[in-house]
């Protein structure tokens, strides 16, 4: 009877480590478990009622198979995963990423704006010596094709016989106008820094790129690209429709002499002839 329990749990043993995807060392909990199991089973089936005790130590039970004793705790070992194992999933990309899969256009770098480009614009003359701010507004608005008199500007822009204020109250009426509020005011208080003239030259080819024209507050005396000179020393009000050579150059539309409506000046001398005041681009 003995040795066809340990037969019968020999081959019990053997088929459990061949079938299962894990190897069950000997000695370890799971063996006695399992041969614990294996007799109880085989005892059951005895035609007399036998109850057979599970006091043999690990050590009996290995001596009792002809397996060494036991080496310590248990141990799985689990073999490396089939070839029809599902595939682990990478790390989810991040929402960049993900955006720029579905949709390629957000790769793409901005257009590079023209290296020219003047808009088409209705000149008209300021219609009183006081109305330059309103002027050079509507003068601006007609490039986008809004048309406005001089006088309907006027009482928004706050001008008077003194004139129009600052750039803050032509930025403020442009973005009434304009849809969008695409206007800011900039500043250039002193004398024109390279970094501001930089900014002046990209907000200019910015925004008539974009189809507005600039309104620039000036005071002084200024040069233009033919010699030509235009002096305000009280202040005055210019349009800027138009830039060349990637902005160095603008085109100035004046309202104060419509015997010479336009002319170019660098970008530099507008710069200084806007200096302690400001622009609306």
């Amino acid at each position: 009877m003995e040795d066809f329990v340990k037969h019968h749990l020999k081959r019990q043993l053997r088929r459990i480590a061949t079938e299962r995807p894990y190897q069950i060392i000997a000695g370890s909990a799971a063996a006695l478990v399992l041969a614990a199991g294996a007799g109880t089973a085989l005892a059951a089936g005895e035609d007399a009622p036998v109850r057979q005790e599970n006091t043999a130590s690990v050590a009996e039970l290995g001596a009792r198979l002809g397996e060494p004793a036991s080496r310590g705790e248990a141990r799985i070992v689990v073999p490396p995963a089939s070839p029809s194992a599902e595939p682990s999933k990478s790390p989810s990309a991040s929402p960049s990423a993900k955006k720029a899969a579905a949709d390629p256009d957000v790769t793409k770098a901005a257009p590079k704006p023209p290296s020219s480009k003047t808009l088409d614009y209705d000149y008209q003359a300021q219609i009183n010596y006081y109305y330059c701010g309103p002027a050079a507004v509507r003068n601006a608005l007609s490039a986008t094709g809004i048309e406005r008199s001089q006088d309907a500007l006027a009482g928004p822009l706050g001008t008077t016989e003194m004139g129009t204020n600052s750039a803050e109250d032509t930025t403020r009426v442009l973005n009434q106008q304009v849809k969008g509020n695409p206007y800011r005011t900039r500043m250039i208080p002193g004398s024109a820094s390279p970094a501001q003239m930089d900014r002046l030259q990209a907000d200019v080819v910015e925004a008539i790129s974009n189809g507005r024209g600039v309104v620039a507050n000036v005071a002084g005396t200024a040069t233009d690209t033919n010699g030509g000179w235009h002096s305000f020393p009280g202040g005055h009000y210019v349009a800027v429709i138009g830039y060349k050579d990637d902005g160095r150059t603008v085109r100035i539309a004046d309202s104060a002499d419509p015997s010479l409506p336009s002319y170019w000046l660098t970008t530099i001398d507008l710069a200084h002839w806007i200096a302690s005041r400001g622009y609306s681009a």
